[in-house]
């Protein structure tokens, strides 16, 4: 199947039409990756290579760990506690969040689910003005003593209790957690050791998530799936949604794994660059 998924040539322009389409009638749940930042002029890192080589250039790793954000953030946690992890990456992401007129545009939209994949905050600063929305973040347990996988936030980024955040009409969902309002941040290998031994269960997975995405489609906008992790949670995400799932992406650029990632989830490949897919979106 990966030769007729990476081979057929649907126009992007029609492709582009009935995804928007779907996103103004709430059909589909757009998830947000580090591309989408990048393209407004983050200042941040957007890539997870980008956040390796940051650490890098703060701590002497080792060669496993050079190139590999979740590796590095390891060996520092290893051998320089989790605070100093937790300090890297609020330093890393301390720029205001720049947003993109993406970004705006969704909040717009009374979208019942919102997944931003990234720490940097964007789509939260561009739901600054409503008051009707929650974010529900994951978090590590490393230290915090507590059985929780999550925890929730208003707009005005004081903590909400489960049952009052599942009562707003939009939830951001940032699954690796964020650097705002609390700096939660999901980032080392022992953090996502025990998230992924028990995310096929679907336990790491907040319920509200889990209800709002029953019959939706997934848009991936600004991802990539080339390392296994960036993967699983994302395949995780989309299990038992029931919809019909888009990624805008550059087909020749993708690695074979990504090509296979697409097929075996039945992702539909919109082939354009992001920056013009987006503009389209948005015209």
């Amino acid at each position: 199947m990966m030769a007729t998924l990476v081979e057929s040539r649907a126009d992007p322009q029609a492709q582009l039409a009935a995804v928007r389409e779907a996103l103004v009638a709430r059909r589909l749940v757009p998830y947000l990756g580090p591309e989408v930042a990048a393209l407004a002029g983050a200042s941040v890192p957007t890539t997870p290579e980008a956040l390796a080589d940051f650490f890098g250039a703060k701590v002497a790793l080792p060669r496993r760990a050079r190139g590999n954000a979740w590796a590095a953030a390891q060996h520092i946690e290893s051998y320089r506690h989790r605070s100093t992890v937790s300090a890297l990456m609020a330093e890393a992401f301390a720029p205001p969040p720049v947003r993109h007129p993406l970004h705006a545009w969704l909040a717009g939209l009374g979208l019942p689910l919102i997944v931003d994949s990234w720490y940097g905050g964007e789509m939260r600063a561009a739901l600054t003005g409503r008051e009707d929305w929650a974010e529900v973040q994951g978090i590590t347990r490393a230290g915090i003593g507590e059985d929780r996988w999550f925890r929730f936030y208003g707009p005005d980024g004081a903590p909400l209790a489960a049952e009052e955040a599942e009562a707003r009409p939009t939830i951001l969902y940032a699954p690796h957690g964020s650097a705002q309002p609390a700096g939660n941040f999901l980032i080392s290998d022992a953090d996502y050791v025990e998230v992924l031994t028990e995310i096929d269960i679907q336990t790491p997975i907040p319920e509200v998530v889990k209800h709002r995405r029953t019959g939706m489609g997934f848009l991936f906008l600004g991802c990539r799936f080339h390392d296994q992790l960036l993967r699983t949670y994302a395949r995780q995400l989309m299990k038992r949604s029931g919809g019909t799932h888009h990624a805008v992406v550059q087909r020749d650029a993708l690695t074979r794994n990504e090509l296979r990632f697409l097929d075996e989830q039945g992702i539909e490949a919109i082939d354009l660059p992001l920056a013009d897919a987006l503009a389209a979106l948005l015209a």
